[in-house]
């Protein structure tokens, strides 16, 4: 019986990369010497812009020889970098993006699952939801910057994000139906409430792949991208949204996050009473009084997050 494309698509992928399957998390030129010599501690970067962009704050994920595979590192990794970010009022903005090229996170590093008990596979499908959870409750707008493969695990990460942008090439998909598993990162529950109950089905039934275009169609990322010649262009509109965002009330975003996420999940009636309890945090805010005098005075405020 011949395979659908979209299938045939999935294997070939995998097969390209033999470490990688289905959940995990990246994009920098690297001599092959350098990535199989590369350290531990420089497959995730926490990196601080500065200037103009100063308050965005950028997760690159640089696994390159195993194309960002999720590994214990790797997932210890983003949690040292989500803790070392969450507490920083100063952050307006995070972006999490790939330096691997063509990759921005193609699954779990099977070659070290196969290693593991099956206690141990339970124990770090566990720690990985935990990381996708904490992701997702950073208390800052988060964008997820897809300028490649986002399969398995490397969507469920991104789909803890505030907002996504693919490039045009990506390719996006939960295919863990296909390895004769189902998604362990929240992406049952997550791809569910962004995109639609059966939409979300027919996506996790099929393991189909979709193309950023397509992804975008769907409401499975907020922008598609036409792809540059660098390889980067989710990641330069990622930055582009972010310089949006920059200049809002620093409270006023997060107290935001908080009302929609939470609302989000309850009535509408129980959702107006989250949105009446946030507002009534920012109303003795320094913030509050600034922006309402800058707006008497003809003037862009200065927000200071206090």
């Amino acid at each position: 019986m011949a395979m659908h494309p979209v299938k045939r698509g999935v294997w070939a992928f995998f097969a390209r990369r033999p470490y990688i399957a289905s959940s995990a998390f990246c994009r920098h030129s690297s001599s092959q010497t350098t990535q199989s010599q590369q350290a531990p501690e420089d497959e995730f970067h926490v990196n601080y812009l500065d200037g103009d962009r100063e308050g965005i704050v950028v997760f690159s994920m640089r696994r390159f020889r195993y194309k960002n595979a999720m590994g214990r590192n790797l997932i210890q990794r983003l949690l040292d970098g989500m803790n070392q970010v969450k507490f920083d009022s100063s952050i307006r903005c995070l972006i999490i993006r790939s330096e691997v090229p063509g990759v921005f996170c193609a699954g779990a590093d099977l070659k070290e699952r196969a290693e593991m008990s099956n206690a141990e596979v339970a124990a770090f499908v566990h720690k990985l939801r935990f990381s996708v959870s904490e992701l997702a409750a950073l208390p800052m707008p988060t964008i997820a910057a897809i300028d490649g493969a986002a399969l398995g695990g490397g969507l469920e990460m991104s789909l803890a994000c505030d907002m996504r942008i693919a490039s045009s090439n990506a390719k996006i998909g939960l295919v863990e139906t296909s390895l004769a598993i189902i998604p362990g990162g929240g992406g049952t529950q997550r791809l569910p409430r962004a995109i639609g109950v059966p939409r979300a089905k027919e996506l996790i039934f099929t393991s189909r792949v979709l193309d950023g275009n397509q992804a975008c169609d769907m409401g499975v990322v907020n922008h598609a991208v036409e792809q540059n010649a660098e390889g980067t262009a989710a990641y330069q509109r990622a930055l582009e949204l972010a310089e949006e965002i920059l200049p809002q009330g620093p409270i006023a975003l997060r107290m935001a996050k908080l009302a929609i996420n939470q609302g989000s999940e309850v009535d509408i009636a129980s959702g107006m009473k989250y949105e009446e309890a946030y507002y009534a945090q920012i109303i003795p805010t320094k913030d509050r009084i600034e922006g309402l005098q800058a707006f008497k005075e003809k003037r862009r405020p200065k927000y200071k997050g206090h």
